[in-house]
């Protein structure tokens, strides 16, 4: 079988198309609102008359190509290209703002070509054991992992416990507008048919980290975002690499686990992966402000669901996330059928996919690399002149998610109150993590309740369930204690 996989990746036509997916996934993930599913779901046509071995190659290209992208933009513009590099931006920007962004770009692109290649490992060694572990996943669990998630939000809080509170408190109510996920009623919408399924994750985290800062940036318009961006070298240095491995390692573990679940996905591991890196760190208080292990966690974490999300695609035919859920698809077009008879029928095409992964991962690693120098050079751009074009990306990346137009007035309407917040000094990064995750703790708890018939000891008694809740209160009351802390040093002045 390994003959057979290096057959048909080492060919010019196998590598072409994988650098080919790879180039367009990383283009696609860079421009607000263009998700790794949108982007496969746009090339998908372009393989119906490949070969089925070929078209799994361009698209597994593209699938990886677009998680990593994402970081770019995160990193040089506070702009995430996909929601999955929501948590890089908190100190991938930090970086750029002291003209270090390509040390964080160095850093992002290793770290993700770590993260995708421990997942893709995972994929190829322990794809049916990993399957029937993400079964085992009922609402229960799916609600407990939630609140895990939740309980990350004091530790985002910042020194003003007060202002932090208020903005997780806001996002969660705002996450409430919609669908009621086990009545079916509209609630919340004041009779709008546009806030129908409430609001979009997409145009709701453009608007709050990347046009909110186009208001800010209109203060200074004549002067360069960083006067200096100094690139002495592409690859991370020892120093920093010796610092970032036990992270890197810890969130590929962590994003591949998260990633075999379905219904989850990179924005959810990438901000846990975030946590624990903050967790285990001595310089717990520095995060936020530029630390490599910052921008390494969670990068590395959500290129490790890419592998993840395959396990219960190919094995169950559920797909982990968006992106596989149009991998599935495109499986359907091609006469193929996933499962269990997917690898009994089709051995040559799943070992094929397990080398297109790694092949992938290594590709955008050597590309990205490549193009570091490059991609710094929007940051000399002088605002009046960079402001006009993060407009237009956001606004087309808000219009794209459901070609709908009101996405984008739902955009404009979180910048205002993104620009709001940061004149008010509330830290945006508790809302954006509330909006992400409000909505799958409430109908995941919902739906277990009426799954037990309203028993909430089921919560814990499950044995996942509890390790998730215990972990995640643990994680809610030192967060809390460590903010109260840093209040007393540093008390704000009023």
């Amino acid at each position: 079988m390994f003959q057979i996989m290096c057959q048909n990746l080492l060919t010019f036509s196998g590598l072409s198309l994988s650098l080919l997916g790879v180039a367009a996934g990383m283009f696609i993930g860079a421009l607000p609102g263009l998700s790794a599913a949108m982007g496969i779901a746009l090339l998908l046509p372009i393989t119906y008359s490949m070969d089925t071995s070929n078209a799994f190659i361009l698209l597994c290209g593209i699938y990886c190509g677009a998680i990593y992208g994402g970081s770019i933009t995160a990193i040089l513009l506070r702009t995430p290209g996909t929601p999955a590099s929501g948590a890089t931006v908190l100190d991938g920007y930090e970086f750029t703002k002291r003209g270090e962004a390509g040390r964080a770009l160095g850093i992002s692109t290793v770290s993700s070509g770590f993260g995708g290649i421990v997942s893709a490992t995972a994929l190829m060694l322990f794809a049916p054991l990993l399957a029937e572990l993400a079964l085992s996943f009922t609402p229960v669990e799916k609600a407990a992992l939630a609140f895990f998630g939740l309980s990350i939000i004091t530790s985002m809080i910042g020194k003003d416990p007060l202002k932090g509170a208020v903005a997780a408190l806001l996002g969660m109510l705002l996450a409430l507008v919609g669908i009621d996920p086990i009545n079916g009623h509209a609630r919340f919408n004041f009779g709008s048919y546009a806030l129908f399924n409430g609001f979009e994750l997409v145009p709701a985290m453009v608007g709050l980290l990347a046009m909110s800062q186009v208001y800010l940036g209109t203060e200074t318009l004549n002067e360069k975002i960083v006067i200096q961006q100094k690139v002495k070298r592409v690859l991370p240095s020892w120093a920093d690499l010796k610092t970032c491995l036990p992270v890197m390692a810890i969130s590929s573990i962590i994003g591949t686990c998260i990633g075999i679940i379905p219904g989850t996905g990179g924005d959810i591991a990438s901000y846990i992966a975030y946590n624990e890196a903050r967790r285990i760190s001595k310089r717990k208080d520095q995060f936020g402000t530029g630390v490599p292990e910052g921008v390494a966690a969670p990068e590395a974490a959500n290129n490790a669901v890419t592998g993840g999300a395959m396990i219960p695609m190919m094995t169950l035919g559920i797909p982990g996330d968006a992106a596989t859920a149009v991998m599935l698809g495109a499986m359907m077009l091609h006469g193929l059928q996933a499962g269990t008879v997917f690898f009994r029928n089709n051995s040559e095409l799943v070992y094929t996919i397990f080398g297109a992964m790694f092949l992938a991962n290594i590709l955008f690693v050597v590309l990205g690399l490549f193009c570091v120098r490059i991609f710094i050079k929007v940051v000399s751009v002088r605002k009046w002149i960079l402001n006009p074009i993060i407009i237009v990306l956001c606004v087309i990346g808000a219009f794209c998610v459901n070609n709908n137009f009101a996405d984008v007035w739902v955009m404009l309407a979180f910048s205002l109150l993104g620009y709001v917040m940061e004149k008010a000094k509330i830290p945006v990064s508790p809302m954006v993590l509330a909006l992400i995750l409000g909505k799958t703790f409430e109908s995941q708890f919902r739906l277990g309740l009426v799954m037990n018939y309203g028993n909430i000891a089921v919560f814990f008694t499950r044995p996942i369930s509890l390790a998730f809740i215990i972990v995640g209160m643990v994680s809610l009351i030192f967060g809390i204690l460590r903010s109260r802390r840093a209040n007393r040093e540093q008390p704000i002045s009023g």
